[in-house]
Formats: C-alpha cells, structure tokens, sequence
C-alpha cells in the first residue's frame, strides 16, 4: 500500500475555524480538508437542512418535463416508467412510479431484461409500450445516448422524458425533455445527482405544482439514499442532504421492502455503508440473477407480508449470486495466470458461459488482486459484453472511448463502464486497450493508496472527538471516513491472528500516553511487525466496538508498517 498524508491545510485558516467552533484544531483540520472553512459551512455541514436542496427547476428541461407530465395526467394518458436493473434504476423506478400512482392511476413499469435487452432503452421496450398504448415513457438512469430510440419511439407517436445522469455524447435524444445535470449547457449548480436523484427533482418539481411540501416528500428519500450509496457518487453538498433524511427514514420509518431486508439482518440501525453491502446487493440481485421488476414489486409493495414474501425470494437469487461470483472470479484468476498476464497494466477476460449478472462484481474481485483497470466479458447473444472497472484516479471511460473503433456500443462512468462488441474484435480490443492504459496511466496508480487525512497522538481520541467525527457521516465518495497515522507504537504484548485461516490480526497499541483494542481486517500476515513490542506506525480509522451491551471505541486498522 502506498500511504499518502493529505496535505495541511492553511494552518491559519484551520485555527480561525477551530477558534469560532470551540474545535480541537484536529477537528478543524478535517473540516478544512472537506472544503469547509467558516462557521456558517461547518453549520450547514453538521445540520442537513432540506432547505438547502436546490430549486428543481434550475435543471435544464425541467419546465418542460413537468408541463409534459401534467398533460399526461389531465388527459388520462398512460405513462410508463421506465428504468435500468440495477440499484439506481429500479429504486428510482419504484420512486417515480409511486409518487405518479398518487396522481393518476394510468402508470405502469417496466425493467428491461438483462439478457434478452441489455442496458438502457430497448427497442423491445418501446414495442411494450406501443403494443399496450402508452404515449409517455420517462426513463430513468438511462436513456442520454438513445438517440436513435427515442426517434423510433417518435415515429410511434410515444414521447419520451429522459432523468439521467451518465455523461452525454456530443449529441442527445430528441425527447420531450432531457434531465441530466451533466449536460454542458445545464446550469443545475449540483452536477453528482446519482438517477434516483434526478428522478427526485423531478418529483420535487411537480410536488411544487401541487403545493406540496419538501416534507411530503420525504418517505421517498430512503430510496434516493439507497441509491447514492450503491451508485458509489460523492456524498458531498446535495446528496449528503439527500442521503442523511433518507438513512433516518431507513431507520425510523422504512418503506415495507425495506423493512422486510433490514428484519433479515438482524441489526438495529444502519449506515449507509451497512446499506451499500446489505440491502443494496439483495436489491441488485434481482436483476443480476433473475429480473429487476421483483426489486421493483418488492420496494412499492405496501403489505408488510407480501413484502416479505418477495424479500425471501430475492435472498435466494442473492445466494445465487454469491455462490456464481466466488466461482467466476476462481476461473478468472486462473485465466489470468494460465495466459502468463500479470505483467500487463491491465486485466481483460473472456469466457462465454460466466454469468452476465455478476461480471462488474468479479471485475472488482480481480482488482483486490490484480491492482488495475479491469474488464470482464461474457457471450451475450451474438455479442461479447463487459463489465470494466477501474482503478482510484484512473478514467476508464476516456481509455474505452479512445479504443472506439472496436466497440459497439459503451457507456458509463470514470471508475465503472459496461461495453459490447462482437467476438472477432475482442483480441484487437484487448490489446489497443492495453496499449492506451500502458500509454495514459501513472504507473503509481497500479499501487493501492491510503490517503491519510491528518496525523495525530492517539490521546486526541476521546468521546468529544468521536462525537464530532460520526456527525462527519453519511460517509462516502469525497466525505470518507477519516484517516488517521500515529508513529511509535508498540502492541502491549498479547496481539494475535484471529478468524478463519489467522486473516485478520487483533491487538492492544499504546503509545505510552493511551492504548486502544484494534482490528485490522486481512492484515494477519503482518504480525510479525507488532510482535516483540517492536515499533511501528498504523493508519486506521475509528470505530465503535458493540460488545455484550458495552460500547467501547476501537481503531480500525487501514495498514501497519515498521
């Protein structure tokens, strides 16, 4: 690992802060670092108002949109709502298909099948919704490169409102209206809305028409939250506002599907990080393994039985989904080692029969291994298609869009992309994107980094400090959890391995002054370090330890070194 100490900020800055908070300069530090540095900033950060979100119609179309759904409503035309499979798509689905139920019963959803359509809008969807008269389609987390299916749906006198958030072409869809903050010519002032965010403001912006209230909204909101984390965007200005209301609607008033997930799991509050690797894989596994409409059915079901009922199937297919994950990434692996490939800069695979649903999951597997840009294919139909991720700081998008001329089709993100192309281009493909990585990559991004945000005594860590610290959270992309460093530790003599096969280590660091219980998750093989009382540096996280009803503080190890 390479360990990166953040810059100090402006020590003159982070003491006026500290001065005008009553902060330890730690504190301030911190908040400095997050671009927070006056008494008002640091009011608006710790108290989330939902006054402070932004007027929805500072969006681009979002005039538009509305006016276009109203004529919908008024004229009893049927409205199909139409989203991705994945977390962001189905939960903004259900978002936006609920809220419409309240005004009209002429709504209805759609998912498009994984395997027999793909990403995005299908033709096959259009067709669905021209064979049963629906005259508006609003898509959602889709839909901004669909250029030549909005035509088609034009020509079958079907209007579509796109609420996306990928990144435009040069050109969009001529559709009635196109929401997506990342358009150039778009003044929204908060460009890193996930889908459910852009399905939101637009829910916002007919619920003014209606002169309802921001609160009337807000049982929406544990899906919006659900969707910023799984989506993996920054939880920075908007969408922090968004993902605190949603996280307290989790656990204080959760929709049915939500709380027939969270009665499986046996745990009484949850944080968004419990969200993205709890409920959000369950809800992806409906997708992956079988079809997203049971994650829609299950998130706007209102009876608590049936609620649970679909829960239960949809732990099956995440069951599923484990068991095809472990094996794929196995004969990934192996791929890579058989075909002598470590020395590349990148990891690309191909077999035909690997389950399309879980090849983004094993592409992040991959790269807990092979530290960089990953891409996994799979056969789909007469295609090949992947699931490309990315390693921190490196843009995946920009290096896919520059090997072009042998792929079909791609879209996506800096970090995650999904791409087809037909099986005679996939060798070409592999080695241009080879070639454009090996040309365009800092080779010390193919090191995994822990940025450090501050170094400090382990004596600063009290229970006013860890106070200060959980209201840092929801925590996410650009408002981590905080790193620390301290030097000149020594394990007061009883550090072990603990866990299956000895992975993890756990031991008691003092530095003299104060000591604390810590854990360090895969470190097992770094005992040899700590043993002995010799020295040496942590950089760890703080945590909370829930143990027989006695909450005690505890360092959650990053890395260790001599």
């Amino acid at each position: 690992m390479r360990w990166t100490l953040k810059p100090k900020p402006n020590s003159e800055t982070v003491k006026n802060l500290a001065d005008s908070l009553k902060v330890d300069a730690s504190i301030a530090s911190l908040l400095v670092q997050r671009g927070i540095e006056t008494y008002d900033a640091a009011k608006t950060f710790f108290r989330p108002s939902l006054d402070d979100l932004h007027d929805p119609y500072l969006m681009k179309d979002m005039d538009k949109a509305v006016a276009r759904i109203e004529i919908a409503i008024d004229k009893g035309e049927n409205i199909l709502v139409y989203g991705d499979y994945d977390v962001d798509g189905t939960t903004s689905v259900a978002l936006m298909s609920s809220y419409l139920k309240t005004k009209t019963p002429q709504v209805a959803t759609y998912i498009p099948d994984r395997y027999g359509e793909g990403y995005g809008v299908s033709y096959k969807g259009i067709d669905f919704a021209d064979d049963n008269d629906f005259s508006l389609i609003i898509a959602l987390d889709c839909g901004i490169k669909a250029i030549g299916k909005v035509a088609y749906a034009k020509e079958k006198g079907i209007d579509f409102i796109i609420c996306d958030h990928h990144r435009p072409g040069n050109e969009v869809p001529n559709a009635a209206a196109v929401l997506d903050p990342k358009q150039g010519d778009c003044k929204y002032p908060y460009k890193e809305l996930c889908g459910c965010g852009v399905g939101f403001k637009l829910i916002q912006a007919l619920a003014q028409k209606s002169n309802e209230t921001i609160d009337d909204l807000i049982p929406y909101l544990d899906l919006v939250a659900t969707a910023i984390g799984a989506d993996i965007v920054p939880i920075t200005e908007e969408n922090r506002v968004l993902a605190y209301f949603g996280l307290k609607v989790i656990n204080q008033n959760p929709r049915a599907g939500f709380k027939a997930i969270i009665n499986q799991l046996k745990k009484d509050t949850l944080t968004i990080t419990d969200v993205v690797f709890t409920i959000a894989p369950r809800i992806n596994a409906a997708g992956r393994m079988k079809h997203g409409q049971y994650a829609v059915d299950l998130l706007t079901e209102t009876d608590l039985q049936t609620a649970v009922k679909y829960a239960e199937e949809i732990e099956e297919f995440n069951t599923d989904r484990r068991e095809a994950d472990q094996r794929i990434t196995l004969e990934a692996l192996e791929q890579i080692q058989i075909n002598k490939e470590k020395e590349r800069l990148t990891s690309v695979v191909y077999q035909e029969d690997w389950h399309k649903g879980v090849i983004g999951i094993v592409a992040s597997r991959l790269i807990e291994t092979y530290y960089r840009p990953t891409l996994v294919f799979t056969k789909s139909g007469d295609k090949l298609a992947a699931s490309a991720r990315s390693v921190s700081g490196f843009d995946v998008y920009n290096a896919l869009e520059a090997c072009s001329e042998h792929i079909e089709q791609f879209g996506g993100h800096k970090y995650a992309a999904g791409l087809t192309l037909k099986e005679e281009n996939y060798e070409a493909f592999k080695q241009a994107f080879e070639d454009e990585v090996s040309k365009t990559i800092d080779k010390n991004l193919l090191t995994p980094e822990i940025r450090i945000d501050t170094q400090i005594e382990l004596s600063t860590i009290g229970d006013k400090f860890w106070r200060i610290i959980k209201q840092f959270s929801p925590f996410g992309p650009d408002n981590m959890s905080p790193v620390f460093m301290t030097e000149n530790l020594k394990d007061t003599g009883y550090g072990k391995c603990v866990g299956e096969d000895d992975k993890h280590i756990r031991f008691t660091a003092t530095d003299g002054k104060q000591k604390f219980v810590c854990i360090g998750f895969n470190l097992g093989d770094k005992l040899s370090l700590i043993k002995n009382k010799k020295d040496f540096k942590a950089t760890y996280s703080v945590d909370e330890n829930h143990w027989k009803g006695n909450v005690s503080l505890q360092l959650k190890i990053r890395d260790l070194k001599a």
